[in-house]
């Protein structure tokens, strides 16, 4: 499996969200190559449809996208049973490897 870390410069919640990957990675025991992809610009945005930072993506997809998200150069929020966070919810994410896995 391909994860990809999307992040703005210096990401707030880049240190959380890749701790989260490791421990969702290994908890879900699965194979997984993991890059980091800075996006700096309003165009890499728009190339890319990055809705904010963190954003994990799954063999190239949005595990947690959201229909109405805007493309934009910002902090990304995801709702959680605790409110809204700066990264999914462990759970959340083990869930999402576990299915994109199981193909």
């Amino acid at each position: 499996m391909e994860i990809e870390l999307l992040v703005v410069p210096d990401c707030p919640n880049e240190t959380d969200a890749a701790a989260l990957i490791t421990t969702a990675v290994a908890d879900a025991r699965v194979l997984a190559t993991v890059t980091r992809t800075v996006i700096a610009t309003p165009d890499q945005a728009r190339q890319r449809g990055f809705v904010g930072s963190p954003t994990i993506l799954l063999n190239g997809s949005d595990p947690f996208a959201q229909p109405d998200a805007v493309v934009a150069l910002a902090c990304r929020l995801y709702s959680t049973p605790d409110g809204l966070r700066g990264v999914p919810t462990l759970s959340d994410l083990r869930q999402e490897l576990q299915r994109v896995a199981a193909g």
